[in-house]
């Protein structure tokens, strides 16, 4: 019976030790399906967003949906900690419980005891292993957790630092694009200020910004579950945009770089379609027609008083569905996954920006 205790402690160690190696250190996207962090994630999320669906949208949803991600953090983090003060003190009671305790009878709760001030550093001394092998263990638990809140105190800087960058971008595009952002916002905003001139540096900025989140998120997933600080706005729905705009412009409705725009196009796609895979949320197609033929029509009007040649008629062309079957489901899906909603191709009426509304009215 001991043995095989001592062999379930060790294989917990290895296993929370290899999750917390893949999930921290990796940098790179893991397939491998069986694995604690993903297991704890998709739980939790699944309550928390049965939760979140019961509140009405808006500031209050997304206040409560944003507490998930530094929730889920500090949750995965107390599993790994909890499950390496387990698995040591299954290891000391497989051995035998060889500890000597000052004050109560040995027994597992000495050896669970042991274990977290061990793993902790406390080294408080009122319970000791008494034999080389009690004490080998010991200094390897030590040093197991020294190891630990040292990779700890390391990984939350880089994950904030990551998600803050991420923001940047996403907050500038109040500007750009409205709040909530939306592609004919953009465009016409662009054609208005600048007849257009600007959009090959917007593409080029934020094809750098795809990469960049791209290989954040497949290195800390967790990332995914951080909302911004509005309610409109996010990072899923700034992807969104930026590939609506470069379809636009790849379709021939909006004049512009259509190098730029193909080479945005292909990272923004490519984002989406690792993060489907990331997060296990297959391509689904979308609800609803996001761009029915009369909002096309407006858009097209909107374009060409800004200098945009956008054609005649109100069809769609056949090359702007083609671009949009290669991404809504995708985004549509990540949607449902995250409870984060997409921007709609026209600005509501009356929609003002962030920058434009206050407490204070």
């Amino acid at each position: 019976m001991r043995a095989l205790v001592l062999a379930a402690g060790v294989l917990l160690i290895l296993s929370i030790l290899w999750d917390g190696f893949e999930a921290v250190v990796l940098p790179r996207r893991v397939a491998r399906r069986l694995r604690l962090v993903r297991l704890v994630v998709r739980f939790t999320w699944r309550v928390w967003m049965r939760i979140g669906r019961r509140l009405p949208a808006g500031a209050r949803r997304e206040t409560v949906l944003g507490y998930y991600g530094p929730l889920i953090l500090l949750l995965v983090l107390a599993t790994w900690a909890v499950g390496l003060v387990v698995g040591f003190a299954l290891v000391q009671w497989g051995l035998g419980s060889l500890l000597v305790d000052l004050e109560h009878p040995v027994g597992f709760l000495s050896d669970l005891y042991m274990s977290g001030t061990t793993f902790f550093t406390l080294g408080l001394g009122d319970v000791t292993p008494r034999t080389w092998a009690a004490r080998f263990v010991t200094v390897t638990e030590a040093g197991v957790g020294f190891g630990f809140l040292a990779l700890v105190i390391g990984y939350l800087p880089v994950l904030y630092q990551a998600f803050a960058r991420r923001e940047v971008l996403i907050t500038q595009l109040d500007e750009w694009a409205g709040s909530p952002p939306s592609a004919g916002a953009l465009l016409w905003r662009l054609g208005r200020d600048s007849g257009g001139g600007e959009i090959t540096g917007f593409l080029q900025q934020w094809e750098a910004w795809c990469a960049e989140v791209l290989e954040n998120h497949l290195s800390y997933p967790i990332l995914a579950y951080f909302r911004s600080q509005h309610g409109n706005q996010s990072w899923l729905a700034g992807l969104t945009v930026v590939l609506d705009v470069s379809a636009l412009v790849l379709a021939g409705i909006a004049a512009g770089p259509r190098r730029a725009a193909w080479l945005t196009f292909a990272m923004a796609r490519h984002t989406v379609v690792d993060l489907c895979q990331v997060l296990e949320a297959p391509p689904r197609a979308p609800e609803a027609d996001r761009l029915p033929a009369a909002d096309l029509a407006r858009l097209r009007a909107w374009l060409r008083e800004d200098g945009f040649p956008a054609g005649e008629g109100g069809a769609v062309p056949p090359r702007l569905e083609e671009l949009r079957r290669m991404y809504e489901p995708y985004v549509a899906s990540l949607s449902r996954r995250l409870l984060m909603p997409l921007p709609t191709w026209l600005p509501a009426e009356g929609a003002r920006d962030n920058w434009e509304r206050s407490p204070w009215r």
